[in-house]
C-alpha cells in the first residue's frame, strides 16, 4: 500500500504541473492578445469543484477539479470542449478568440505544447546542473547484454556488446539503443572477441511488442562486488571478487542467473545448497544455508559508468540537446503504436504511474515529469479535432486558404475529436487494468 501511494502522490504531482504549465500557455498568449479566459481548470470536475475562485475585476475563475485527467482553459468565443454553442450564436465580440487574427488564434493554440516543451528542456538542464550525467557508451559495457526472447531469435546471443548499427555507432547507453536497432537493417556486435553482424527484419518492432519485456539489460557478471559479514554468504566463506560458476549444480554465466537459480530453490524451501566459485586459478566448492528470507548477503560488482558535471550555463544546450533528442526518438517510436501489437501495449494512468519508482528519488521523479512532458505537447500537437493539433490545422488552412472553416464544421470536428480521445483513453486504461488481473 505505501508503495501504490508513493507512485500515486508522484503521479499527481507530475499530471499537476504538467497541467499547469500546459493550461498556462494557452492562458498566457490569450490575455497577451486581450483574448478573454473565462475558466481556467486543473483537472476534471464532473458533478461538483474542489476549490474554485474568482478574484475581483478579474474575467477569469480559477478551479481545482478532482478527476485527474487533465484540465482546461475556457477561452471566450472559441468551440472546445464546453461545446458552448449558445455563446457562438451571439455576434462575435472583441475580447472573443473568433475575433482575433488567425496568426494570433495560432500562436494561442500552440501555447501549451510549446510550454510543455520548454518546460521539459528547463527540468533536463536542471538536472544535468544538480545531478550531472552518469553514462557508460554502449561499446564499453564488459559484459554485453542480456536479450529477451524476441532479440534471442533473430539472432542475438546474451554477452554480445553492440557495437553499430547499420555502420553508426550507437554511442551512450540509453532509450536511443532500441530505436537504432528496430530501424537498421544490420546490427553490428563483439561476440567472443570478434565481430558478428545481425540482420534485423522488417517487423522486429512488432516481435519485441508482442513479447512484452525489454529488448535488452546490461549483463553483469557472476564476480561478486559485495558480500556483508554475518549473512549466509560470507559464513560459507565467499569473499570480493570470487566468480559464482554454478549454484547447486546449475551453472550461472550472469547476475540474472544467478538471481533466477536463488529463486528456484526458494520456491522449493531448499535452505541448503551448494555453491561452486573461482577465486582467481582456485576452484571453491562451499556449502551454503540461507533460512527463509533468503537474504545471502552478496552484491553484484558495479560496472565502470562515468559521470560528467556541468556548470549552470553548460546545463542549459546539454538539456536542450537532451530533450530534442527524447523527442525525437518518441516521434520515431509512434509510427509503431498503431499497429496490431502497439495497440495492446497502449497504456493508462495505470501503467504511467508504474515508471515512478517505489522509493521518492528527486532524480527519478523529474526524469519522468520531463519525458511526460515532451509526450504532452507531441500528443497534443496531432492533428486531432479536439486537441491543439486539430485547432492547429484547421487554422492553417485558414491561414493558407484565406477560408474559415464554418462553425457548424468545427462542432462536428469537435465532436468527433473527443469520441476518438474518450475511445483511446478508455482502451488505454482498460488494457491497465487486463494486465494487472491477467
Amino acid at each position: 500500500m505505501e508503495i501504490f501511494l508513493i507512485k500515486a502522490l508522484q503521479l499527481m504531482m507530475s499530471l499537476s504541473l504538467l497541467v499547469i504549465v500546459h493550461e498556462g500557455g494557452h492562458f498566457l498568449f490569450a490575455r497577451l492578445f486581450k483574448v478573454r479566459v473565462e475558466t481556467f481548470c486543473v483537472f476534471f470536475h464532473p458533478w461538483f469543484k474542489l476549490f474554485k475562485y474568482k478574484p475581483k475585476n478579474s474575467d477569469t475563475e480559477y478551479v481545482l477539479g478532482w478527476l485527474p485527467l487533465g484540465g482546461y482553459c475556457k477561452i471566450s468565443g472559441m468551440i472546445d470542449e464546453s461545446m458552448d454553442t449558445e455563446q457562438m450564436s451571439q455576434p462575435a465580440k472583441p475580447w472573443e478568440f473568433r475575433s482575433k487574427p488567425a496568426w494570433q488564434r495560432l500562436l494561442i493554440m500552440v501555447g501549451g505544447v510549446c510550454f510543455n516543451f520548454i518546460l521539459a528542456l528547463i527540468i533536463y538542464a536542471g538536472m544535468l546542473f544538480t545531478w550531472g550525467e552518469t553514462y557508460i557508451e554502449t561499446s564499453e559495457i564488459p559484459n554485453g547484454m542480456e536479450f529477451n526472447e524476441a532479440a534471442h531469435e533473430v539472432g542475438f546471443q546474451d554477452g554480445d556488446i553492440l557495437l553499430s548499427a547499420d555502420g553508426v555507432p550507437f554511442g551512450k547507453y540509453g532509450s536511443n539503443v532500441v530505436s537504432s536497432v528496430v530501424d537498421a537493417r544490420q546490427v553490428t556486435v563483439l561476440r567472443n572477441g570478434q565481430e558478428s553482424s545481425v540482420y534485423i527484419p522488417e517487423d522486429f518492432m512488432q516481435k519485441l511488442m508482442a513479447d512484452g519485456t525489454s529488448f535488452a539489460s546490461i549483463r553483469y557478471s557472476t564476480k561478486l562486488g559485495t558480500v556483508n559479514p554475518d549473512y549466509p554468504a560470507s559464513k560459507a566463506g565467499l569473499a570480493v571478487g570470487d566468480s559464482l560458476v554454478a549454484i547447486n549444480g546449475v551453472e550461472v554465466a550472469s547476475w540474472f542467473d544467478i538471481l533466477d537459480a536463488l529463486s528456484q530453490l526458494k520456491e522449493q524451501q531448499v535452505y541448503d545448497f551448494n555453491v561452486e566459485a573461482y577465486r582467481g586459478a582456485d576452484k571453491l566448492d562451499l556449502s551454503l544455508k540461507a533460512d527463509s528470507t533468503f537474504l545471502l548477503g552478496i552484491g553484484i560488482q558495479n560496472i565502470p559508468f562515468q559521470k560528467q558535471e556541468y556548470s549552470l550555463l553548460a546545463s542549459i544546450p546539454a538539456g536542450a540537446k537532451l530533450g530534442v533528442n527524447t523527442l525525437a526518438n518518441y516521434a520515431n517510436s509512434m509510427k509503431h503504436v498503431f499497429s496490431k501489437e502497439g495497440v495492446k501495449q497502449l497504456g493508462g494512468f495505470g501503467a504511467i504511474g508504474s515508471f515512478f519508482p517505489a522509493e521518492w528519488n528527486w532524480l527519478a521523479f523529474w526524469n519522468m515529469t520531463a519525458l511526460l512532458s515532451i509526450i504532452l505537447a507531441f500528443m497534443n500537437i496531432l492533428p486531432i479535432p479536439a486537441l491543439d493539433g486539430g485547432h492547429v490545422l484547421f487554422l492553417l488552412y485558414e491561414i493558407v486558404t484565406g477560408r474559415k472553416p464554418s462553425d457548424k464544421f468545427l462542432e462536428r470536428a469537435q465532436v468527433v475529436g473527443m469520441l476518438i480521445l474518450f475511445t483511446l483513453l478508455i482502451w488505454a486504461n482498460l488494457n491497465d487494468v487486463l494486465r494487472f488481473f491477467f
